[in-house]
């Protein structure tokens, strides 16, 4: 094996990429002082700085977390996040699925966010939209 480190998992899809950040900034705890426009474009230089100079380790890291906020969302009651919850679980599942293309062991690592996000996202299709429906 050579010491470059494998990019192949920046081939997988630009969605989180466009998605994520003013998904997430929408699902962290509010920053007083902060506005979502400024939290959104925070979100977004965090993910060009893993996309530019991270590892794979380091991106399902990230996605980790989001989970985790997806989660919560789908769990706590109180301020209105299932729009963002939706979404970002949705983005996070879809990649976390493609994984079984790549080489190595991504795939399973990532079978218990990928069983919480399941669960999450039926939680969150229970509640009533108010994006209407079709």
């Amino acid at each position: 094996m050579s010491g470059r480190r494998s990019l192949v998992w920046l081939g997988l899809t630009p969605e989180p990429e466009r998605e994520l950040p003013a998904a997430v900034a929408a699902l962290r705890p509010d920053t007083p002082g902060v506005s979502l426009a400024a939290a959104t474009a925070e979100e977004r230089r965090r993910i060009e700085r893993l996309v530019l100079r991270g590892t794979q380790r380091a991106w399902l890291g990230y996605l980790a977390e989001v989970t985790a906020l997806v989660v919560d969302a789908a769990v706590t009651p109180g301020r209105d996040r299932a729009a963002a919850a939706l979404l970002a679980g949705e983005v996070v599942l879809d990649h976390h699925r493609m994984l079984i293309g790549l080489p190595g062991a991504g795939y399973d690592r990532a079978a218990p966010q990928r069983h919480a996000l399941e669960e999450a996202l039926l939680r969150l299709g229970d509640r009533p939209s108010k994006r209407g429906t079709a």
